[in-house]
């Protein structure tokens, strides 16, 4: 039975020395290597098969687009930007207790600077993301029997392509700086590459990672008032729910096929993955730049008043993903109450992501900037 200390390292999940224990040692590094022991297989089988496989190349195949017809000459003033941002959404950070913090003597100039390390935080952390995305469905590529999820995958490798060159432009040129990998999201996206079983790197990137990236996306959209950002996160927001849904249909099929015991070790993943992804979130790599101590902030970032809303949003695609796939309730339950222990386990109901990339993918082709 595995336990907190072998799928995460640490036996509380809120364990604050433990996640701030894993840091990232190369920073400046240009080149990270990461051994994959995965077999390329070849299929002789070319008949078309998956109806649902071949319904996503074909909408892939229509939806592609280009990373230069987004209008880069939109003026981007960050600080006006944060301002704007900060006036729309004012009720949201209502409330914050910080007396007794390292913060409690900050003023105006000091909250404006840590929205500008978060922005360009957030902003290097989905290109990183993105490049591991790409990474992975080049993996998916080589490693995947079936022909109808090579097809798409291959049409998701220009996609993610896409997605790094659009975050990396958008940082180098209307942004303020970039950050590294965040240590979580690295150590993440390393056991996935590693792992040699294709659905695993299925699991980890099309449900998991693009899962949360998915609501990311759509949480920044709803909160940006910069109409560049806004329209270059719908574009990616429509590719990304053709992603998640790959991994869903995908999925559906072959865990079919499995044993419990097969079952549980994918469960015992997902919440890894979940873990891992919750840790990436705390910006402990922002605070240190602000000249404060993690240690101290963590703690009250875990228990801002809006962290449970924040954190069940980030989910929110991930949780109903899972429950297609039969992983929540599974092995008596086991993931539904890790789920509930990280208070996630909210939106079990919502709408699986391959019931709803296509209304996204249609919201997408008006190409509007609202």
């Amino acid at each position: 039975m595995a336990t907190n200390e072998t799928m995460i390292g640490r036996a509380e999940v809120d364990d604050v020395d433990a996640i701030l224990a894993i840091s990232n040692t190369d920073v400046d590094a240009v080149v990270h290597a990461v051994r994959s022991n995965s077999d390329a297989i070849f299929t002789w089988d070319y008949e078309r098969t998956r109806q649902g496989l071949a319904k996503l190349y074909e909408k892939a195949k229509t939806s592609q687009w280009n990373a230069n017809d987004l209008p880069w000459d939109t003026e981007v003033d960050q600080l006006a930007v944060i301002a704007a941002n900060r006036t729309q959404n004012a009720g949201i950070f209502e409330g914050h207790d910080v007396r007794g913090t390292p913060v409690e003597s900050w003023g105006e100039d000091e909250w404006t600077q840590h929205a500008v390390e978060a922005q360009n935080w957030t902003l290097s952390q989905f290109m990183h993301g993105e490049q591991g995305a790409l990474i992975c469905t080049a993996q998916i590529v080589e490693t995947v029997p079936w022909i109808d999820a090579k097809y798409y995958a291959a049409t998701q490798v220009m996609d993610e392509a896409r997605h790094v060159e659009v975050f990396a432009k958008y940082l180098n040129e209307k942004l303020s700086g970039h950050y590294p990998i965040n240590a979580h999201l690295k150590m993440l996206l390393d056991e996935i590459i590693a792992d040699n079983r294709w659905d695993m790197t299925y699991l980890g990137m099309q449900i998991m990672i693009e899962g949360l990236a998915l609501a990311s996306f759509g949480f920044m959209h709803q909160m940006t008032t910069e109409p560049l950002l806004k329209q270059l996160l719908r574009y990616v927001m429509s590719d990304e729910a053709r992603h998640v849904a790959f991994g869903v249909i995908s999925l559906q099929e072959f865990y079919e096929q499995l044993t419990a015991a097969e079952i549980r070790e994918r469960q015992e993943f997902a919440f890894e993955a979940a873990v891992r992804m919750r840790d990436r979130f705390l910006q402990q790599e922002v605070w240190e730049k602000m000249g404060v101590d993690p240690k101290e902030m963590v703690p009250v970032v875990l228990n801002a008043p809006d962290r449970p809303l924040f954190q069940a949003l980030l989910f929110s695609k991930i949780v109903p993903n899972c429950k297609k796939l039969g992983l929540l309730d599974a092995a008596d339950g086991w993931l539904r109450h890790r789920f509930e222990e990280l208070q996630v386990i909210q939106f079990e109901d919502w709408a699986d992501t391959s019931e709803e990339y296509t209304a996204l993918d249609e919201v997408a082709k008006d190409r509007a900037p609202a």
